[in-house]
């Protein structure tokens, strides 16, 4: 009698397993030759968040390639028809694959929350990073659909446009005027949501100069897709030069013009700067969501 090769089901398992592994290495060769922010990490943050990524899926894969190996092993082996292997209907007790199954999950979910734990605090966005230089300050507002930038210690502001010091800390201090955002730059790391009547913070810094894009991943509404903006890391010089540019603007940003630009627009909102700004903006912003109207506060 004529043997029988391996089922249908088990060519089929075979077939999307081999699938599976050849879109993840084509997806992976796709990724690592663009500028893909979440892999090409440029800041200290967005490093130390890239590698519990990659630890996190190395212990992950511990299970999941014997799992997947085991797919394709376990109907072979145990198929109805195999021809040298003896059917053996009772089971018996194996304290080697018990202590397997279970003793391997348990390291390895012990291991993981427990770095995972201690990445929770050393990468909380309200700690400042370690510097021996002064942070710059940017005080951030969502607004519908554009960004508000202001930093209250140069007193000017811009939109949908931020430049900082490379290798010097930036203290984000992020609240909203308009629907809940998320503020995020993924090429530095972190993500905060922007939400209005609250100060959140977060603390980044980029390696070196360059050019990234910073987005909200938060569906806020009809103009939620032209919501992003470009931050500038620049050398001290560069950065300083930005700073000049930005007070050569004759536009200031005071109450009356605040609430002409806070005032939601279709499409994308233009790059702007002002060169003079209201020192108590920021607060009245926030606080008007305490029971205070603007009018009160001016």
């Amino acid at each position: 009698m004529a043997k029988r090769g391996p089922s249908r089901k088990i060519v089929w398992i075979t077939l999307w397993i081999a699938i599976a592994v050849l879109g993840l290495w084509l997806t992976w060769l796709y990724l690592k030759d663009l500028s893909f922010p979440l892999i090409q990490t440029k800041g200290i943050v967005a490093h130390q968040q890239i590698a519990l990524f990659y630890i996190a899926m190395a212990l992950m894969l511990i299970i999941v390639i014997p799992v997947f190996a085991m797919a394709i092993i376990v109907p072979l082996r145990y198929r109805e028809k195999h021809a040298k292997k003896r059917y053996q209907p009772h089971w018996q007790d194996n304290r080697l694959l018990e202590f397997v199954y279970w003793g391997v999950p348990v390291i390895i979910i012990t291991i993981l929350g427990t770095i995972t734990w201690y990445s929770s605090h050393s990468l909380d966005p309200f700690r400042p990073l370690d510097s021996d230089k002064t942070p710059v300050k940017i005080q951030v507002v969502a607004l519908e659909w554009k960004w508000l930038f202001i930093y209250p210690e140069a007193r000017v502001a811009s939109v949908n446009e931020i430049a900082f010091p490379a290798k010097r800390p930036v203290e984000f201090e992020i609240t909203s005027d308009a629907p809940m955002n998320s503020f995020q730059i993924p090429a530095l790391g972190g993500q905060i949501y922007a939400m209005s009547g609250m100060r959140t913070k977060l603390h980044l810094m980029a390696d070196k100069p360059g050019a990234h894009r910073g987005f909200t991943n938060n569906l806020s509404g009809e103009g939620y897709a032209d919501m992003n903006f470009m931050a500038y890391s620049k050398t001290e010089k560069d950065y300083a030069a930005w700073i000049t540019q930005a007070k050569s603007s004759r536009k200031v940003l005071d109450m009356t013009h605040y609430k002409k630009l806070a005032s939601p627009q279709k499409g994308k909102a233009p790059v702007m700067y002002y060169g003079s700004t209201d020192p108590s903006l920021y607060d009245t912003i926030v606080d008007k969501y305490m029971g205070h109207s603007m009018e009160e506060a001016h």
